[in-house]
């Protein structure tokens, strides 16, 4: 009887270990915004199905980030940068830690727009003033940065908007530019208990105009024994040696009629070995892992005309979906390009956030905060259309079973209280 007790107790703990799945990063878990969580919410409105929401100070294109009981929000509110730490269980704010003022808004986003990132212990937040800061989960400052008075003023056309990728011991911070600056593009990795360069490599283009300029965030390539920081952004897509910041290898192709305006949003993704990298809309390059030198010719596995400008899409290794900033939407097959659909609309609006894939579903947000809920599959049925009324820049994220949208006016968790 003992045992079977012990044995009952180590199930509902792994079940409910399993069904908690923390949303670590912007893109999630898998850092390719897609989710195990299953039994999600498909319908609500914002009185209906709505666990709890916050007040928030003011609109942000940053994700929430979750970890077990807690949820981390860059905020900005006026002139002023914060982080918050709120609980997951009813929304009240535990903690605030200041980031610095410059807040400034940069056409639709302002300088909070990228998210924080953790790892269970500690959470790392970067602003678009250049502030990086380390905190413990109590809201200690472990250390802090300002990476433009250390290495130069940022020199981007609207403002600096990618989030850290976190790896193992290190944040690895890009900072591709071109625009308003002559100061060499570059990408860091930082120790994360010291907050201290490890490295810092340049990272060249010839691109022009505004073409150097990205908005993206690293994305992390492990196949075999191999592992290698992605970084797009100037006209190409590059995989890096996280040891040493070494370029392994190039594809260029991202702007193959050298348009002066080809800054990139959407970010890379990883899934399966194959590097799916986004432009301004046309190319999107589907690449396989494992080239060295210059993979332009002989790794582009696919290439589709028909890519996302804003949003990043997402995959489950066997569909590829691309919703377009005016509520066009593409399934394609992830190992080959083939269209399964194509141009199928969903709610009119715009689209700055990116789609996630949970529960066989696709949750799309625009910025009018209707989130669309597509079926996941070669078949494209729209199943719920859910407004929250309100301004939406950032993307959902998901954890135990509930739903996080974030909205200029407030923070909702969506799901059962």
């Amino acid at each position: 009887m003992r045992k079977l007790t012990l044995a009952a107790v180590a199930f509902f703990i792994t079940s409910v270990v399993a069904h908690a799945e923390n949303w670590p990063q912007w893109r999630g878990p898998a850092l390719n915004g897609v989710s195990n969580e299953k039994n999600l919410p498909v319908k609500w409105t914002a009185d209906e199905n709505v666990a709890w929401k916050v007040a928030m100070p003011g609109l942000s294109g940053s994700t929430p980030i979750i970890w077990r009981d807690r949820i981390f929000l860059s905020v900005a509110d006026t002139d002023n940068l914060f982080l918050w730490c709120v609980s997951k269980t009813n929304g009240a704010v535990l903690w605030k830690q200041p980031l610095g003022g410059g807040n400034v808004k940069m056409r639709k986003h302002n300088m909070s727009s990228p998210s924080p990132v953790t790892d269970g212990r500690s959470v790392y937040v970067m602003t678009g003033t250049g502030i990086l800061k380390g905190f413990d989960f109590n809201g200690k400052e472990l250390w802090g940065r300002d990476i433009q008075k250390e290495y130069g003023e940022f020199g981007l056309n609207w403002g600096y908007a990618s989030s850290p990728l976190l790896f193992d011991d290190s944040l690895y911070v890009q900072v591709l530019h071109g625009m308003k600056t002559d100061d060499p593009s570059y990408v860091m990795r930082i120790d994360k208990k010291t907050g201290k360069t490890l490295w810092k490599v340049d990272r060249p283009t010839n691109a022009i105009k505004e073409s150097p300029d990205s908005y993206t965030t690293p994305a992390l390539l492990r196949y075999g024994k191999n592992t290698e920081i992605v970084i797009t952004g100037g006209d190409c897509v590059t995989g890096h040696d996280p040891a040493n910041g070494k370029e392994l290898w190039r594809a260029n192709g991202l702007n193959p009629d050298n348009n002066p305006f080809y800054r990139i949003v959407a970010s890379p993704i990883i899934f399966d070995d194959i590097i799916y990298a986004p432009t301004r809309v046309k190319p999107l390059l589907a690449l396989k892992a494992g080239g060295r030198g210059d993979v332009t010719s002989s790794h582009v596995l696919w290439s589709t005309p028909n890519g996302p400008d804003v949003p990043t899409p997402v995959t489950d290794g066997k569909y590829f979906y691309m919703i377009n900033d005016r509520g066009i939407m593409w399934c394609l097959d992830a190992k080959t390009g083939a269209e399964h659909y194509a141009q199928q609309r969903i709610k009119p609006g715009t689209y700055s956030g990116s789609p996630v894939l949970a529960d066989g579903k696709i949750y799309i947000t625009n910025e009018d905060g209707v989130t669309t809920v597509v079926a996941a599959g070669p078949k494209f049925e729209v199943l719920a259309e859910n407004p929250l009324n309100d301004y939406v820049l950032s993307s959902p994220a998901i954890s135990d079973g509930r739903i996080y949208i974030r909205t200029a006016q407030h923070l909702y968790a969506i799901g059962k209280k």
